[in-house]
């Protein structure tokens, strides 16, 4: 077999500089990254760089070209923000002028684990980490596969460029634009490494639901012993990753899937992007065990002697790390599942009136699909001072180029379909609110999602579950491994009156985001809200 050759020609994207890596290992990028002093080794071998101005995501400077594919089918506004062809193609022009002076790294891989749905990609990066991350990320081909790759979607990364916004008709100096004819991912003037892999998450789910009839999710996934397929969407923060990765299941993906018309559920990706504020190795095993060589920290804190301080978040609430699917022991390979039996939506309500667990009807399940609910706590943003509702349709909305409607039908009938469950759960708060009550102790919901994947909370009936006198929800009234108080969040409070008044708050929050919807959703996902008004 040959080796793949290290340099490679790029003039077709308009970059004449020689000065190219092709496909180089994660030690040498790992290597070449502490050469520049572009980042430290950590005392685990894992590399941590820190990503500079932006430490997550900037929603406002994210934009889709606006064309013929695109036109009538994206869901424009705030969300999907409209950039002009012409626009694009000369602030591209600029960046390839940008990137013909640098060091340049590239990587050719691929999204999409089941082979009728992979999606060909190479990535053009400024900076080696960057680089690292895409091979952790993304699916790693073989030398042979690569003799003859034929990439179908670009991502050209520099944040060392700068826009100008008056002459580039961007909001300010950092971007994200993906161009749909041009098959092209530009990212500028930001360093965090999540608009890199967001970015072919977004341009899969137009192509997947508009053009292959399949569902893409922002969620996790896990396969028992059973082959039976477990599914957890969440916002960050909820524990998606954290709780998919179960000692006892197989880890099929942390992140994004898609679910075919054949009823089975695959990953995007070759890595996991974990949170790791907090992290420890009593509570999460797994992903502390796979920071080691080949992972990449990311505005972490350190001691003189590379050991991560985890509690530390002087840099931002967002710390991070990126490794390869198989720094996890437990995986599914390849990382596909069938049979998907339970979905669920986890939220960290920090008003403390939700369920820790609660089984939802098809028209709740939409609803809350729909809604993407978590909550905001003071210190997460400037601003925020008391718990705040945090709506985010689909639980990924920044990333939905669709209307959600779309998405939630979608769903509504491969749920249907399949049979499966949907459960609505809470990691957020029990007890009270954010700052007088307390977080849901981890093994508890660790138990209540086993109890729910073994049938142990069994089937609905009145001296079962009990249902919520607001949500509508049906919430088990015994659970293995769980107080039975834990499992009322009205008796874990200590004034019914505060409680009621706190739970109409909130409901009122989830009508009036929903009245967007309204004019798009059918009878049966409106039917999905809560059923009480407040006082």
């Amino acid at each position: 077999m040959d080796k793949i050759a290290k340099t490679i020609s790029l003039i077709k994207y308009g970059i004449t500089s020689e000065n190219v890596h092709y496909q180089l290992s994660p030690d040498d990028l790992h290597k070449s990254t502490l050469e520049k002093g572009m980042g430290k080794e950590a005392s685990s071998g894992a590399l941590a760089v820190n990503t500079g101005e932006f430490t997550g995501r900037s929603p406002m400077d994210r934009f889709i070209v606006k064309d013929e594919i695109t036109d009538e089918k994206v869901w424009w506004g705030n969300v999907n923000i409209p950039f002009e062809p012409a626009a694009f193609d000369a602030l591209y022009g600029k960046v390839i002028n940008y990137l013909n002076e640098k060091e340049i790294y590239v990587r050719d891989s691929y999204a999409c684990a089941d082979e009728d749905y992979k999606l060909n990609i190479r990535v053009i990066n400024e900076y080696p980490w960057s680089n690292m991350f895409a091979s952790n990320m993304f699916l790693r081909p073989t030398e042979k596969e690569l003799v003859n790759f034929d990439p179908e979607w670009t991502v050209v990364n520099a944040p060392g460029f700068m826009a100008d916004a008056e002459i580039d008709g961007t909001r300010q100096h950092n971007f994200a634009i993906l161009n749909f004819t041009r098959k092209i991912a530009l990212i500028g003037g930001t360093g965090y490494t999540g608009e890199i892999k967001k970015g072919i998450f977004s341009a899969l789910n137009f192509i997947l639901p508009v053009y292959k009839n399949t569902l893409p999710m922002h969620c996790s996934s896990n396969v028992g012993k059973d082959g039976d397929t477990a599914i957890f969407f969440g916002l960050s923060g909820t524990g998606k990753t954290t709780l998919s990765a179960d000692p006892n299941r197989k880890l099929i993906g942390d992140d994004e899937h898609g679910w075919t018309k054949e009823n089975t559920i695959f990953n995007f990706e070759g890595g996991c992007y974990a949170k790791v504020i907090n992290l420890s190795a009593k509570n999460e095993p797994e992903i502390f065990g796979a920071i080691k060589k080949g992972a990449l920290l990311e505005n972490v804190v350190m001691n003189s002697e590379g050991v991560v301080d985890f509690e530390d978040i002087s840099i931002t609430q967002n710390t991070r790390v990126s490794y390869p699917i198989n720094h996890i022991e437990n995986i599914q390979v390849p990382s596909i599942g069938k049979n998907p039996k339970n979905i669920f939506f986890l939220t960290a309500d920090a008003f403390g009136v939700l369920p820790p667990i609660s089984k939802l009807t098809p028209s709740q399940a939409a609803y809350h699909f729909i809604s993407g609910y978590t909550a905001k706590v003071a210190g997460t943003e400037a601003g925020v001072v008391e718990p705040t509702p945090n709506f985010s349709a689909c639980f990924g909305a920044p990333f939905m180029p669709l209307h959600p409607t779309k998405y939630a039908e979608m769903l509504s009938k491969k749920m249907k379909d399949a049979g499966v469950n949907v459960w609505l759960v809470n990691t957020g708060w029990t007890g009270g609110p954010y700052g007088i009550g307390t977080r849901m102790k981890l093994k508890y919901t660790r138990a209540m999602i086993t109890a729910a994947l073994n049938g142990d909370l069994g089937l609905y009936s009145y001296d079962k579950y009990h249902i919520h006198s607001v949500f509508g929800v049906a919430q088990p009234r015994e659970c293995p491994g769980v107080p039975t108080e834990v499992l009322s969040p009205r008796t874990t409070w200590d004034d019914d009156q505060k409680y009621y008044t706190t739970a109409f708050k909130l409901a009122n929050a989830f009508r009036e985001n929903f009245k967007k919807f309204e004019s798009y959703a059918n009878e049966e996902i409106r039917r999905g809200g809560p059923q009480r008004y407040g006082f």
